[in-house]
């Protein structure tokens, strides 16, 4: 299962803190599959890649409460925590670099801390997106809140590509093995 992080609603689709929602987004379109609603905590799409079922998540619980739509749902289908991977933004990246790895700490994230909360485990897997960390003290929320700046939209295209490679080397090799591949290093902040 591949949860995109962010929250829903117009307002929110190109802030840096939807990375998540742009990711699954780009993925779905790739495999022509469309959203689907079957609760009102999260929009779903779901298709057979590399001989596996993917689900893909979308919560629309807003990001503090992200963790409730993830356990509902991987609990309706017996989907294990180590067979989830968040999908999120991470600042201390610069735009463009991906990480991928198992359990750790939120790290300050709202959305992360809910997974871990309701999954009552860190045991699941993440794939960090670089948004930069272009802000100053007190300003977090709006810095996440705010669309990618123009100067970054090239930066943002290959983010998006690569979070949607590597969905696919997860569904064909697993995370593990996967993250040889994602884990390379991103473009430099340039300051």
């Amino acid at each position: 299962m591949f949860v995109g992080l962010g929250n829903p609603g117009a307002e929110y689709a190109q802030t840096r803190h939807n990375i998540g929602f742009m990711v699954v987004d780009a993925f779905a379109s790739f495999i022509e599959e469309p959203w689907t609603s079957p609760s009102s905590l999260f929009e779903e799409a779901r298709a057979r890649y590399a001989g596996i079922e993917l689900v893909l998540i979308k919560p629309l619980t807003y990001m503090n409460l992200s963790g409730k739509a993830v356990a509902k749902r991987s609990r309706e289908l017996g989907i294990s925590p180590t067979r989830v991977v968040v999908i999120t933004d991470e600042y201390n990246f610069p735009v463009g670099k991906l990480h991928l790895k198992q359990g750790g700490t939120a790290g300050g994230h709202n959305g992360v801390t809910s997974v871990i909360e309701e999954l009552e485990t860190a045991n699941f897997w993440r794939l960090r997106c670089g948004i930069d960390r272009k802000f100053g003290p007190g300003e977090l929320v709006d810095y996440v809140l705010a669309p990618f700046d123009a100067s970054q939209s090239d930066e943002l295209g290959r983010m998006i590509e690569r979070g949607c490679e590597a969905i696919r080397q997860i569904a064909k090799v697993g995370p593990a093995l996967a993250m040889q591949k994602v884990n390379t290093p991103g473009p430099s902040s340039g300051g």
